[in-house]
């Protein structure tokens, strides 16, 4: 979500600042329809995939590299240029090869004890996400050596780079790793907590909205918006833990963890929304831009509907590792 208050468009929008506000929001909320019935279907298809995440990986593959497109368009308008094909190899890297290792890698039998085990989705440390990261990242770090003529701009590009293949990359390992391990529930739950937030940001922020929460990086967004996301995701946590996931998955038995669990998962959730949803406006107002592309009329780019997602994945991720939400 962009704007958490009700102030018209800033004067950093594209063309469509002309277009009237109803109109919209009318076709915000029908391509946000079409994209959640979409994201269902697909999430029902997944339950029954001969691997988990076998259809929904194309998605995220699609995502990460439109994604990771739009950050080099912004790293390119601030004059960093670093070696794109190995950003983008890099992240689908990630995103593919963290999915394989969880999704197939498997225990092997133990030959002295005679022991059989059973083909299951192998948990993993988050120790893992970080080799495959190293190695994306020594790819970058490889072909600037590489590439390199002279000096200045080098430091730049490689820092670039290694965060762009944090912030979409890695980030998204988090998520691949939660429809692996503990189902399409846990997806579910961290992707409805988040967008619960993003739309109480937006309500509370128009209706109420009269304190700048950080002018500076965002003048729209308010303090009494970020209250309403915060309220708005305990409330998306708690439909989430009543009605989603206990009946995701019928192949897997859901123990609710404590009763405190769905509250504390609104809010360090909700929390991580709002810091990731003002750390992508850090990125746009470096260079002056309000989206960070038009390909989507009223809701920007892919980015601009990832940002809250990106760095609220790892926390979903920890509150479900620690077991706070229970254990399938």
């Amino acid at each position: 979500m962009h704007c958490w208050a009700s102030q018209q468009w800033h004067p950093f929008s594209t063309g469509r600042q002309t277009e009237k506000p109803q109109t919209m929001l009318r076709w915000r909320f029908l391509l946000g329809t079409l994209i959640i019935a979409a994201l269902v279907g697909l999430c029902w298809l997944d339950t029954g995939a001969p691997a988990p995440g076998l259809y929904l990986m194309p998605v995220v593959v699609v995502l990460a590299v439109m994604a990771t497109r739009e950050l080099l368009d912004l790293a390119a308008a601030a004059g960093h240029n670093p070696l794109r094909w190995t950003i983008y190899f890099g992240n689908v890297f990630l995103v593919v090869g963290l999915w394989w290792l969880s999704a197939f890698w498997v225990s092997e039998p133990d030959p002295w004890k005679g022991e059989t085990v059973s083909p299951k989705p192998c948990v993993f440390a988050p120790g893992v996400p970080l080799l495959v990261f190293f190695a994306a990242v020594l790819l970058v770090l490889r072909e600037e050596v590489w590439r390199y003529r002279k000096p200045g701009g080098n430091l730049a590009n490689i820092a670039t780079g290694v965060f762009a293949l944090f912030y979409v990359g890695l980030m998204l390992c988090f998520a691949v790793q939660m429809r692996v391990i503990w189902g399409i529930g846990a997806l579910a739950a961290w992707i409805i907590t988040v967008k619960m937030g993003d739309s109480g940001a937006y309500l509370v922020g128009r209706l109420f909205g009269r304190h700048k929460l950080a002018p500076l990086i965002s003048p729209n967004k308010t303090i009494e918006g970020a209250v309403g996301a915060l309220a708005f995701a305990c409330l998306g946590s708690w439909l989430a833990f009543k009605l989603v996931v206990p009946f995701s998955d019928v192949s897997l038995e859901y123990k609710p963890g404590p009763w405190w669990g769905w509250i504390a998962f609104g809010l360090l959730v909700g929390a991580a929304g709002i810091f990731g949803d003002l750390t992508e406006s850090l990125l746009k107002r470096d260079v002056g831009r309000k989206d960070s592309s038009d390909w989507l009329p009223g809701f920007g780019g892919v980015l601009d509907i990832l940002d809250s997602l990106l760095l609220s994945a790892p926390v979903a991720w920890f509150c479900w590792a620690s077991g706070m939400l229970g254990h399938f």
